[in-house]
C-alpha cells in the first residue's frame, strides 16, 4: 500500500471476513458516517467553489465536471440533476467521464489513466473565461481528472478540484481545491465507499448552494424547477401556493399562465401580470425575493 490515506488500511478491519454479518455492516456504516463528516473541514473552500459555479452559470458559461470511475459516477449524478432540479440551460452542464459513455456499462479501470483523452475532450470543447471545470479524483492523481483540469486552466477556464488526499496533485492545477480528508477505506483502496459518500455531499453542498446564490431557491423551495412529470407539476403547484399563499385553483392557473414556469407563476399568482412578472424578475436578476417585495410595494 501506498501513504495516501485512501489505500491505508482500516484499523479495525482484520479478521473482517471471519465476523458475523450484523458486526461487519455495523463497521460499514461507521465507515460512511465517518466519511461524511470529513466533509465538514472543506465547508470554505466548497462555499468558494459554489459561487465560482454560480458565477459561470449566471455569465451564460458551462459547467464541465471531469472524472474517472467512481468519481465519475458521483459526478454524474450531480451534473444530471442540475437541469431538471434548478432549470440550469443543458447546455450548460457537461460531462467528461474516462472512457465515454461506454463507461456506464463497462466501468473498467484503464480510461483513467488517458490523460491525452481528457486533455483532447476538453480542448474539443473550447472552454474560455466563462467556463469551470469541476475535476474530482479520490486519489488526487488520477491522470484523467488531472491532465483535464491543466488543458481547462490552460484554455484560461475556471477549475476547481476535489480529491480526498491531502497534497494531490490535481490541487496544484486548480483555482479552487477542495480536499476531503476521509480516513481509511474498510475494505482499503475501495474509494467508491467513504471517499464516494463523501464527494456525492460535497458536490450536493456545492450545487445547492450554488442554485440559492443563483436565486433559484426561495424558502428551501426549487422554485426553479422544470415540472416535466405529474410528480413535478403537483410540486410545482405546492410552491406556488406556499410562495404566493393561494389556494390549489389559483396556483394552478398561473402555471397555465406562465406556461410551467415557476418564479413567474408564483408572481402571477400574488397579483402581477404576466409582463410585469417577467419584468421584475429581469429587473431582480431572476431573484424571486427582491421581485415579490417590489410586487408587495405597487400592490
Amino acid at each position: 500500500m501506498t501513504n495516501k490515506q485512501t489505500e491505508q488500511f482500516h484499523a479495525q478491519a482484520q479478521g473482517l471476513d471471519l465476523r458475523p454479518a450484523t458486526e461487519i455492516l455495523q463497521l460499514l456504516a461507521a465507515g460512511q458516517v465517518a466519511a461524511s463528516a470529513s466533509v465538514e473541514a472543506a465547508i470554505p473552500q466548497i462555499a468558494r467553489a459554489a459561487n465560482t459555479a454560480a458565477q459561470t452559470v449566471r455569465e451564460g458559461g458551462r459547467l464541465i465536471y471531469a472524472a474517472a470511475g467512481s468519481s465519475g459516477l458521483m459526478a454524474l449524478a450531480d451534473a444530471l440533476e442540475l437541469p431538471g432540479t434548478y432549470g440550469i440551460e443543458r447546455r450548460q452542464v457537461v460531462v467528461l467521464l474516462a472512457g465515454g459513455t461506454e463507461a456506464l456499462q463497462d466501468l473498467r479501470g484503464g480510461p483513467e489513466d488517458d490523460g491525452e483523452a481528457a486533455a483532447a475532450a476538453v480542448k474539443a470543447l473550447r472552454p474560455g473565461p466563462k467556463d469551470t471545470l469541476i475535476a474530482l479524483t479520490a486519489s488526487g492523481h488520477t491522470p484523467y481528472p488531472v491532465a483535464a483540469a491543466k488543458a481547462a486552466q490552460a484554455a484560461g477556464a475556471r477549475t476547481i478540484g476535489f480529491a480526498n488526499n491531502a497534497g494531490a496533485i490535481l490541487f496544484d492545477h486548480v483555482d479552487v481545491a477542495v480536499c476531503l480528508p476521509t480516513p481509511p477505506e474498510v475494505i482499503a483502496g475501495s474509494t467508491r465507499m467513504g471517499a464516494g459518500t463523501a464527494q456525492k455531499i460535497a458536490l450536493n453542498m456545492l450545487s445547492t448552494l450554488m442554485a440559492i446564490e443563483l436565486g433559484h431557491v426561495h424558502d428551501g423551495m426549487m422554485v426553479n424547477v422544470i415540472a416535466d412529470n405529474e410528480k413535478l407539476r403537483g410540486r410545482a403547484r405546492g410552491i406556488v401556493m406556499a410562495a404566493a399563499q393561494v389556494d390549489d385553483a389559483t396556483a394552478a392557473k398561473a402555471l397555465e399562465t406562465s406556461q410551467g414556469a415557476v418564479k413567474p407563476a408564483i408572481l402571477i399568482a400574488a397579483g402581477a401580470s404576466p409582463k410585469q412578472a417577467s419584468q421584475l424578475l429581469s429587473m431582480h436578476g431572476d431573484m424571486l425575493r427582491p421581485a415579490l417585495a417590489e410586487l408587495a410595494k405597487s400592490l
